[in-house]
């Protein structure tokens, strides 16, 4: 694929001061994922931004940074995993089944889908879906390239904090968003990306953007963009576009063979995306005019919360979940957090949480864990009580989900 002059901006060098931005939960987040966040807010294309309470370090763009800005994208605002997301699927069916055939769930989440770097399914196994018969993937040779990739891992998870499990989801009240009357249900929760197809889309580009910017500060160079009009811009939306689609495929999967395996089917289900950007309109923030503005708004690790939007805010291995409603905060760029959030690094976790004290933390809890490295412990992460607290003005709860069978990667992470 040959590469084009992207024109450079008349002034592209980085903000003295960043723009300002709120935070949620501030008291919970670490300062340096502050730092990556005011970094990201001195980039010039930068025109407002918005720190979740689930915020830590991450790579570039802190996990939990909400990111706008204008006529441009960022790989790596994005992400590694492009399109990372939630899926819940819910039965009408009560969770007692779970306690009655327990070998019948654990089997299907063992059986039906794949957990770690580089799982696949061997040709024989394949599944079908339309998504690999999307025309995009002959737009460039680089996507040609990944196909059968695709084909493999249709289906399958990657390892870090990626998880299918079999829980129960209450309603305290009639839900007229899931169209089920309040109660207890047996519910299917998965969180998984576009696995290699998103991960090789952008280090190829966060690599060709830091080329084409080659005197960018260093402080920010990981940031490098593209301008969407721009032939490397474009191309880059499309394969993110691609490998959004993939990934919802992808869960599309999992939740059909998993429950296929089991005999029941779904009354209700609720998906969202993060790691991914969007072009939104948003009011013009303070210093760059009135009305409105369109924008490209990067949500790193960050959950779709616009008014009236359903989205999911997952705990840890050992913690509930919550399917939230947005309320549409516009200094929150229509965003909440994708989860509880780390508090310690994966380090730090292995190295000072024994397998007794999680084991432990999991059986108070009644949970089952299938796989999990310890860099996974509930420990690990932020208390999800307090994470959610703190952005009561951002979601409204509409349901708790709560884990009773976990099937995680047996190896650590490293997303």
């Amino acid at each position: 694929m040959g590469k084009k002059n992207q024109p450079v901006p008349v002034d592209w060098s980085v903000r003295d001061e960043p723009i300002s931005y709120p935070v949620w939960g501030e008291a919970q987040i670490d300062l340096e994922a502050r730092k990556q966040m005011d970094n990201a807010m001195r980039l010039p294309v930068s025109v407002a931004g918005a720190l979740m309470p689930d915020a830590h370090v991450g790579y570039g763009l802190p996990i939990g940074g909400v990111l706008a800005v204008e006529n441009a994208v960022i790989p790596y605002a994005v992400g590694v995993d492009i399109a990372c997301r939630m899926r819940i699927s819910i039965f009408e069916q009560s969770p007692h089944m779970i306690g009655q055939k327990p070998g019948q769930f654990k089997n299907a989440i063992m059986e039906q889908t794949r957990f770690g770097t580089g799982a696949k399914f061997e040709k024989h196994e394949r599944m079908d879906h339309a998504v690999l018969d999307d025309p995009d993937w002959k737009a460039t040779r680089f996507l040609t390239s990944l196909t059968d990739i695709a084909y493999g891992q249709l289906g399958t998870s990657g390892t870090g904090n990626h998880f299918v499990e079999w829980g129960e989801i209450t309603l305290e009240q009639d839900s007229p968003d899931l169209g089920l009357k309040a109660g207890t249900y047996l519910a299917l929760l998965s969180h998984s990306g576009s696995r290699a197809v998103g991960f090789k889309i952008a280090n190829y580009y966060s690599k060709l953007a830091m080329e084409m910017l080659p005197y960018l500060d260093s402080s920010v160079r990981v940031l490098a963009w593209f301008g969407l009009d721009s032939h490397e811009g474009q191309e880059y939306w499309l394969s993110m576009q691609l490998a959004g689609r993939f990934a919802a495929a992808n869960h599309e999967i999992i939740h059909q063979r998993v429950a296929k395996a089991v005999g029941i089917k779904p009354v209700a289900s609720v998906e969202n995306h993060h790691n991914f950007a969007w072009k939104e309109t948003i009011p013009a923030p303070p210093g760059f005019g009135s009305g409105e503005r369109t924008v490209v708004v990067h949500r790193k690790g960050a959950t779709p919360a616009g008014e009236g939007v359903l989205g999911i805010i997952p705990g840890s291995m050992g913690d509930a979940g919550y399917v939230v409603r947005g309320r549409g905060r516009v200094d929150a760029i229509n965003s909440a957090s994708h989860g509880a959030g780390r508090a310690m690094s994966r380090k730090q976790a292995t190295s000072s949480i024994t397998k007794t004290e999680r084991d432990k933390y999991l059986k108070e809890r009644g949970v089952t864990l299938l796989g999990g490295g310890m860099d996974e412990s509930p420990q690990a992460y932020k208390p999800i009580q307090s994470v959610i607290e703190a952005q009561l003005d951002l979601v409204d709860i509409v349901g708790k989900f709560t884990p009773r069978i976990v099937r995680m990667a047996d190896e650590p992470g490293d997303i």
